[in-house]
């Protein structure tokens, strides 16, 4: 995927980064993070990170996967992690460029950061 990026024009790498953010953004809800603050191991603790990576890889696993999820949100995976899809579009930057990657993401998709998907 990375290199496929990487030979893309500019745009469509900071469009994928763009894209990425907002999908991230919308699983970034309460009833999405429900999943692990029921689970009795946790005692009611989330994990940013681990819910950040969780969303990616149900972004990861496609469209009609991450739709189903989005819509269903008590059927988020707890077992599936994709932290390296975080890094996709700066390495591809990178590879193309040979520079860093310094855009700022249409939505902030760290944990907590969907403030209506958060409300009680």
């Amino acid at each position: 995927m990375v290199d496929y990026l990487a030979r893309q024009p500019l745009a469509h790498i900071y469009r994928f980064s763009d894209i990425l953010s907002e999908k991230l953004w919308h699983l970034d809800t309460r009833a999405h993070a429900q999943v692990f603050l029921n689970d009795p191991e946790e005692e009611g603790h989330l994990s940013s990170d681990d819910f950040l990576y969780t969303r990616c890889a149900v972004v990861a696993n496609g469209q009609a996967y991450y739709e189903k999820i989005l819509h269903s949100p008590e059927q988020m995976p707890m077992d599936l992690t994709f932290e390296s899809l975080l890094y996709v579009a700066l390495t591809a930057y990178n590879r193309k460029t040979g520079k860093n990657f310094m855009a700022v993401s249409a939505f902030n998709y760290e944990t907590y950061s969907n403030k209506q998907g958060w409300a009680k």
